[in-house]
């Protein structure tokens, strides 16, 4: 279980602020409420996930009950509503943003920190999408596609393809996946070409 789904799937009375306890939280305590990277709860900041306010100095803040509402939507025990996502990264901080944000469009998210055990998962149950990094150790993202594609099919489970390389994109598309998007993160991007391949 990942920090975030530890911290949610905890007694929501433990998180109350407790008499005399500040409402609003720095970045800081935030991550620490959410149990996750102060990174993480900046992109979804961004995204307009949780709500921040700013200091006249520029400095992030955040209010319990924004926070507390953020885990009540997103925390573990959602029913899975819709489209089995494969998402194979070896970031494990890249994994859990884009998982909670597909989380929150509605799909269910299974994660591989290789291929090896994507492939496994694979085997296990076909998702109705792979979201597959390039770069990664020892079985690299387009021997996992060439694989996928020798026991499946081309084109039979959808694949998108990202790397910070963006000259693969070319690549990935003459190799037989569905799309690609460029490390850093565009989530939007993202999330707009799941739901163009696979609506939730």
């Amino acid at each position: 279980m990942g920090r975030f789904a530890e911290v949610a799937s905890r007694d929501p009375g433990s998180r109350r602020a407790a008499s005399g306890e500040s409402d609003w939280l720095t970045l800081g305590q935030a991550a620490k409420f959410l149990g996750v990277a102060q990174s993480t709860i900046r992109k979804w900041s961004d995204l307009g996930r949780v709500p921040a306010f700013y200091t006249p100095g520029g400095h992030r803040r955040y209010k319990r009950g924004d926070l507390q509402a953020f885990l009540d939507r997103s925390g573990p025990g959602k029913p899975a509503r819709g489209p089995l996502v494969l998402l194979v990264d070896d970031d494990a901080q890249v994994r859990e943003v884009v998982r909670v944000n597909l989380e929150m469009e509605g799909y269910a998210v299974r994660e591989a920190a290789n291929a090896e055990d994507g492939l496994a998962a694979l085997e296990d149950e076909a998702p109705d999408l792979i979201l597959l990094d390039v770069m990664m150790p020892q079985v690299d993202g387009w021997e996992m596609l060439r694989r996928v594609q020798e026991r499946h099919g081309v084109g039979s489970i959808p694949v998108v393809m990202f790397s910070g390389q963006l000259e693969a994109g070319e690549e990935a598309v003459q190799r037989g996946a569905q799309g690609f998007v460029g490390k850093p993160f565009d989530l939007r991007a993202l999330i707009e070409q799941t739901k163009q391949i696979v609506p939730a």
